[in-house]
This record gives C-alpha cells, sequence and structure tokens, in this order.
C-alpha cells in the first residue's frame, strides 16, 4: 500500500520537507525549451503573433452529470448561477478557513459536462469532494499532465490545446479558418475549420487584439499545429518555447503557483489521508528568502492573490464563513515589482567576480527556482511587508519584474527591497547552489504592469483571460 501525504507532513515539519526536496525544477514538459530565441518569442507576443503549445503541462479533469455543477459551486468562491454551455470561468477553492488552494479554468463544453484545466492542486481538491461528497450523479476522469521528463516516452493526451494570441492573431485566425469568423464575448467557446476539421474554440485576447484557444482530439496534434504554423507564416507568428512560455504571466499579471493551503487544519486532513506520497502537494518544492516553520504562514486569501472580486456569497461553498469574516481592507493586494536593474546587474556581476560573493543565479527568462516561490519583501526598516512570488525577466519591458503580494497600506511607486536567495548558504534542494542572500530594490507597480494588459485584459488568469469574464 503506498506511502500517504499524512504520514510525511504529520512526522515532519512541512517546510523542511518542502524546502529540502531533490525532485528538481518544475519543467513545461514536452514542448522543446527554445524554436528561435527567449527574447525573439518574447516580443511576439507583443509585436506580432505566436504560438503556444498547451497541450502538455496543464491536468484535465473532466466532470459529467448532474451533480457536476453542485460540485463546483460547493467548492468555488465564485458564483455558478450564470454558466451556460459554451462558457469558461476561472475556478478557485480555498480550504474551510478561507485560504486558497488553487485554481484554473472550467470548460463548459456541453449539457452536464465541464473540463477543469490547469494545475493538479484545484484538480485533486475537485476529485477528493467527488469521492467523498456524495454526489451520487457524477461521473470523473482524469487526464493528467504529460511527464516532465519523458525521456522517449510515448506521449498521448486527451486534447491538443493551442493558443493564438498577439496583435496579428486574428488574421492568422481567419486565414486558418478560410475566411471570416465571429469575435464573441472573451470566454465564449464555439467551433472553427481547420484543415477541414471542426475544431473548439476560446475567445480571449492579449496586446490589444483578439486571440484563441483551440482544443480537440490528441491524435491531430501535430497536423493542427503545422497549419497554424503555415497559416501564420507571412504574419511574422513564431511558436514559443517552454523556457519563455510561463514568463508571459509576468506581463499579464497571475500568480501560478501559490503554496496550497492544506498542510494544517483538522477540516483538511481526510484530504491529507487522501493524497498520495507522488502528489503535487508532496513533492512540490518551496522556494525563496522568505522561511517559518509554522507552514500556515505561507498560505493566502483571495484578496492577496488578486481573486478578491470573484467572491461571492450567493452559494454556500467550502471556506464561506472564513471569508465573510475577513475585512478585504486589510488583506494584502497583488502588484508587481519593477526590479532596480544596477542591482539585478550586480546579482548576474557575482557570476564573474571571483573575490566577491556569490549571490542566488537569477536565470532567464524566469528566476524561479521552486514549485512555490516566496521571497521577503521589506521595507526600508526591514519589515516583511509582502512576498514576491514569481520573479523573471520581460523583453518587452526590458526589466526584471516579479508578482507580489504586498500590505495595502503600501502604496505604488514606493520602493521596497526583494530579499533574494535563501539563508545560510541556501537549502539542501536540487535547484539551489551554494550562494549568499542579497536585497533588490524593486518599485511597487501595477498587476499586470504592462500598459496594453492592464487596459486590455485586466490582469486575467493565463495569457490574456479577462477576470471580468472569469467570474
Amino acid at each position: 500500500m503506498p506511502q500517504k501525504q499524512h504520514q510525511l507532513i504529520d512526522t515532519t515539519n512541512a517546510d523542511d520537507h518542502l524546502r529540502d526536496t531533490q525532485n528538481g525544477s518544475y519543467i513545461y514538459p514536452v514542448v522543446p525549451s527554445d524554436f528561435t530565441s527567449w527574447i525573439k518569442e518574447q516580443r511576439a507576443w507583443r509585436d506580432t503573433a505566436v504560438l503556444y503549445d498547451q497541450s502538455h503541462h496543464m491536468d484535465n479533469l473532466f466532470l459529467t452529470g448532474p451533480d457536476a455543477i453542485r460540485l463546483i459551486s460547493d467548492t468555488a468562491i465564485n458564483s455558478t448561477k450564470v454558466f451556460p454551455v459554451n462558457r469558461a470561468k476561472q475556478y478557485v477553492p480555498t480550504t474551510a478557513a478561507g485560504h486558497v488552494i488553487g485554481d484554473g479554468i472550467l470548460f463548459h463544453e456541453e449539457e452536464e459536462r465541464y473540463v477543469y484545466v490547469g494545475r493538479a492542486p484545484a484538480a485533486n481538491w475537485l476529485m477528493y469532494h467527488a469521492e467523498t461528497g456524495g454526489y451520487r450523479d457524477l461521473e470523473v476522469e482524469i487526464d493528467r499532465r504529460s511527464p516532465s521528463r519523458p525521456y522517449g516516452q510515448a506521449v498521448q493526451r486527451r486534447y491538443f490545446r493551442f493558443q493564438i494570441q498577439g496583435p496579428a492573431a486574428w488574421d492568422v485566425i481567419e486565414r486558418l479558418n478560410g475566411g471570416p469568423l465571429e469575435q464573441l464575448k472573451f470566454f465564449s467557446m464555439a467551433t472553427m475549420s481547420v484543415g477541414g476539421e471542426q475544431v473548439r474554440t476560446l475567445r480571449h485576447g492579449m496586446a490589444g487584439a483578439p486571440g484563441l484557444e483551440l482544443w480537440g482530439p490528441y491524435e491531430h496534434h501535430g497536423r493542427v499545429r503545422d497549419l497554424i504554423l503555415e497559416a501564420g507564416a507571412d504574419s511574422g507568428l513564431l511558436p514559443v518555447g517552454s523556457r519563455a512560455y510561463p514568463s508571459n504571466t509576468l506581463e499579464s499579471g497571475w500568480i501560478p503557483s501559490p503554496l496550497p493551503a492544506i498542510y494544517t487544519g483538522e477540516a483538511e486532513r481526510g484530504y491529507r489521508e487522501w493524497l498520495g506520497a507522488d502528489s503535487y502537494e508532496a513533492t512540490g518544492t518551496l522556494a525563496g528568502s522568505f522561511v517559518s516553520q509554522d507552514i500556515a504562514d505561507y498560505y493566502l486569501t483571495p484578496w492577496e492573490l488578486g481573486y478578491g472580486s470573484f467572491v461571492k456569497f450567493d452559494h454556500d461553498f467550502i471556506g464561506r464563513d472564513a471569508l465573510e469574516a475577513i475585512d478585504p481592507a486589510t488583506q494584502r493586494r497583488k502588484v508587481t515589482l519593477a526590479w532596480n536593474g544596477e542591482d539585478l546587474a550586480r546579482v548576474w556581476g557575482s557570476l564573474l567576480d571571483v573575490d566577491g560573493p556569490q549571490y542566488k543565479y537569477f536565470d532567464l527568462p524566469l528566476a524561479n527556482y521552486g514549485s512555490a516561490n516566496y521571497d521577503s519583501v521589506i521595507d526600508a526598516d526591514g519589515t516583511v511587508v509582502g512576498f514576491s512570488m514569481f520573479t523573471g525577466y520581460s523583453a518587452n519591458e526590458r526589466r526584471g519584474l516579479s508578482l507580489a503580494t504586498v500590505a495595502p497600506d503600501v502604496p505604488e511607486g514606493a520602493e521596497l527591497r526583494v530579499v533574494w536567495g535563501e539563508p545560510d548558504g541556501g537549502s539542501r534542494k536540487a535547484t539551489v547552489e551554494p550562494h549568499v542572500q542579497t536585497e533588490v530594490r524593486a518599485v511597487v507597480s501595477p498587476a499586470p504592469y504592462s500598459t496594453v494588459a492592464r487596459t486590455t485584459y485586466h490582469g486575467g488568469w493565463r495569457t490574456g483571460y479577462r477576470e471580468g469574464e472569469a467570474r
């Protein structure tokens, strides 16, 4: 019988376990690292058009039956009262204490059929409650993300999933369709023709222009991809590799991987016992300069992640009582931190300074070195006023950026400092080399940071999703 996660976290400190794991970095699987240059690929989503291959790095969870919507409503902070077929909605669940577990997108594909697409924590939460919550008229099927290191294994998914984005995206889409295509409302679903085959579509956009997500049977993956590239050749469309792809959220403002808030709490004990020792929650890595022996210090409420507007008390759901007791004005808020160029150059320069300190390597374009990243953000007095949680570099903005959550009284434009690197020479994680900590100045800025993103899709979930359309 496989060891269950609760045996791991009840006999060891959860922070120590997650901080010293030897599992290596979080990988976006199967898709090549680069097709051209990551800088060209970043600039293409702002200047021309890009093709994102999202077929491999997310779970698909299929919920079918009359009880599917009841399960969703019982576990989501956002309302499901208006959720017709051919619409999509962001899904955000919380624990009984009101802390976020994860998030993803729900696609209402057919009557009584929904598909959750996203990272494992929210999928696992749905699966557990589907099994234990008395939902009799419900079928559940999980299609896990492709293996991080397939090493020649045959990869098979239920769906291919592509995004076409950028200012020239709609020209590419209509060329691919063989004629004009109606621009539906954001988060609306329809179909289009690709090579004579009908594929499903989701309408959204970025860089001030509409775009689409396309999906269909995985066996058509290669043919559809080739047809998209052919249709986009004259428009400067570039395929985006797995190196540049996750950095798009630095501009669009979504914090992808807060620590799932499930490691404590008696209400969640059954869930911990249900999870396996090979689950995302048991094998993930916790990284960064913020270190606490109380794992609950890493938990975040919806307001701290920018999901406060999603919270609707028009239905009963797990965590409702706790969230109703919270004054939103007291909560940290999501921001972008614009890193000081001289300080960041000093971090990079330490690689070449044989006599000086070695700082934690800041990789390009994404500098995260854990599944969940928590760097202390401090004020002039050295007081921790927030967490820097997703860090990298944008060639479009020519800046180091990080997505963060900071105290409500910290104004936009304030200069704070990010503590970069882990204490005491670094943890024993496989992704950490010996180093010393340093402080990097950073200016509190809007999220999304990009002016284009702020005025067109208002900080949505994945590239181009609009929060207002995801509630």
